[in-house]
């Protein structure tokens, strides 16, 4: 290293990437003596950042947990990484005001070269739309809120709150980000059931409630999530019966659309559900099938309204054959 500073800052960044290192695997990597390696490791600890050793044969030196925040060294393809996973962020309700503030700052401090290939990678993609996206807004979700739930979750905390109108106490196991929704997987302390909750029809309460024994989960989470959710966690939910076998269906299907129950008839049923009965009626009319909706009634009206619309757009033109004969 030519200077002194930038072989700490190097031994900073060595630090921050694995857990921790013997001396003479830092003297290799910095191309210095194990000497060096003891004085920048105390000139580090007079600028108060912890680094702790084991002395000896073999020591070992580690970053550990102090009051002040080291530099984030980054390589460039960690940075650029990091800068598109920011710029993601702010995509998403409740995380446009932060995500931006920290994108602004990353980008201030990057080199130019690095600018100059995050702006490139930017100009030269885009993202397609969503095929199951939805006509209602994506709700808000504060940071502050997944910060509450995850800290619950690391403490053993029960979680009160107010959910959909009614009150509720729930040991909380797990978040989980799916079609845009943030869901709180938790145990009901009063009846022991597992749900998904939706984070955004959470009203937490403070303070929160006690400790709990956490309980294994009973089976796959995100088996558990899609099915639960299908049925509970969607302003609309939908069951559909489809003239076709399960497995048609389910071969046609993103096993994120919902779930699909054999008839004794050969027939099927789809469990689903969605934001609106408009984003439904396109779900289900995509499957190419003829199908028969037992509930919610409000989505017989409207894909009966549908067909109407449908049906008079056919009269508006008279029949061309797609082939017209030479």
């Amino acid at each position: 290293m030519s200077t002194t500073s930038a072989r700490l800052l190097a031994l900073l960044g060595l630090l921050q990437s694995r857990a921790d290192w013997s001396g003479a695997e830092l003297a290799e990597r910095l191309g210095v003596t194990d000497r060096t390696i003891r004085n920048d490791v105390a000139r580090l600890r007079d600028l108060d950042y912890p680094v702790d050793a084991v002395r000896g044969p073999g020591g070992r030196y580690r970053l550990g947990a102090g009051a002040k925040l080291p530099p984030l060294l980054l390589d460039d393809d960690e940075a650029v990484a990091v800068a598109v996973g920011l710029r993601a962020a702010t995509g998403m309700a409740g995380f446009e005001e932060t995500g931006t503030r920290a994108l602004t700052k990353l980008e201030q401090v990057l080199p130019d070269r690095l600018r100059r290939r995050l702006t490139a990678l930017r100009d030269a993609t885009s993202a397609g739309p969503v095929n199951t996206d939805s006509n209602v807004e994506d709700p808000v979700v504060e940071a502050a809120v997944l910060n509450e739930l995850a800290a619950a979750i690391r403490d053993h905390q029960t979680v009160r709150c107010d959910f959909r109108g009614e009150r509720a106490e729930i040991e909380p196991y797990q978040v989980v980000a799916w079609q845009r929704r943030w869901y709180l997987v938790g145990r009901d302390r009063t009846t022991g059931e597992w749900a998904p909750y939706r984070v955004d029809w959470l009203r937490l309460k403070t303070p929160g409630g006690g400790r709990f024994v956490p309980q294994p989960f009973p089976g796959d989470l995100t088996e558990f999530v899609v099915r639960e959710v299908a049925r509970t966690g969607w302003a609309v939910h939908a069951r559909i019966v489809l003239d076709a076998a399960a497995d048609e269906v389910l071969a046609r299907i993103n096993p994120t659309v919902g779930t699909v129950e054999p008839l004794p008839d050969g027939r099927c049923v789809l469990v689903t559900g969605g934001d609106s009965l408009e984003i439904v009626a396109v779900w289900t009319s995509m499957l190419g099938l003829d199908f028969t909706i037992e509930e919610p009634p409000e989505l017989v009206d409207h894909v009966r309204e549908l067909a109407a619309r449908y049906a008079r757009a056919s009269r508006a033109q008279p029949f061309r054959p797609l082939h017209p004969r030479p």
